[in-house]
């Protein structure tokens, strides 16, 4: 338990003073940051993408539907993989209170995973979800914006995640990526993030933020494996693996054999 050091109210609200000084210079900081990402050059997208989605067939440039401006959720859920990664869920269960607002502001979101369509949808339709989901099943657009990578550039350790060659463990990340569509049709990539850079539409991050015991990540992995689990499995019994996928108590990786390597994991 945290064990702070007790003082007068006068003495917290001078403590509380200071601290608002380093709040306001974050806040301040994030915004400068914000106008940089907003400043950043564009690549005009000369490939053509197509997705498989509940209406057929659609181009990247038909995900945009009536916005300028597309938010991608790279969703780590491969081929055959019946549970999506439990971080890119948790993020998933945040946005999903957004769409509402941002589909009223020219913005569209779309998550976009590799699993072919019939699997994201059984997956969409037990986790509730509402957002907009298609297949990149046999595209190469998740290996294009880095989030998706081949058995050799995994076994040559040639992958290329968050701007930097590193071994690779996964054959699937996650990640954000974001593109404009002007008024001749014409696309842009404008900003891709990966990693912790997606964290602020964490909204239970920032509440867990404001309390004394924080994010409480305290091992064997240290984050949000630690604790977070699919919205329906919090009274389940089992445990994430440092790979961000869902083991159950009865598996047999969960009795010590050696299972199958996992697909994914938000880290």
């Amino acid at each position: 338990m945290p064990q702070n050091k007790i003082v007068s109210r006068d003495e917290w609200l001078d403590a509380r003073r200071a601290l608002l000084a380093r709040e306001k210079q974050m806040t301040r900081l994030r915004d400068e940051l914000s106008a940089q990402r907003r400043e950043l050059p564009w690549v005009k997208v000369e490939k053509s993408y197509v997705f498989d989605t509940p209406r057929g067939k659609r181009t990247l440039a038909e995900l945009f539907d009536r916005s300028s401006q597309l938010i991608v959720k790279h969703f780590m859920l491969a081929p055959g993989q019946k549970d999506g990664c439990v971080g890119c869920s948790f993020e998933t269960d945040h946005i999903e209170g957004a769409l509402a607002h941002i589909e009223h502001h020219d913005v569209t979101f779309v998550a976009v995973a590799r699993a072919p369509l019939s699997e994201i949808e059984t997956y969409k339709k037990r986790m509730g979800w509402t957002c907009k989901w298609v297949s990149s099943f046999g595209s190469d657009f998740n290996y294009d914006y880095d989030v998706s990578f081949t058995k050799e550039q995994i076994a040559g350790g040639e992958a290329c995640y968050n701007y930097a060659k590193d071994k690779i463990p996964l054959e699937d990340l996650s990640g954000f990526s974001v593109f404009f569509k002007n008024g001749k049709g014409e696309i842009f990539h404008t900003y891709s993030t990966f990693g912790r850079g997606a964290e602020e539409v964490i909204g239970t991050y920032m509440l867990l933020d404001l309390t004394p015991k924080g994010r409480n990540e305290t091992g064997p992995n240290f984050n949000l494996t630690d604790w977070v689990r699919h919205h329906d499995r919090y009274e389940a019994s089992g445990h994430v693996n440092d790979k961000g996928r869902w083991v159950a108590a009865h598996s047999v990786e969960a009795s010590g054999v050696a299972a199958p390597a996992a697909t994914g994991c938000c880290g």
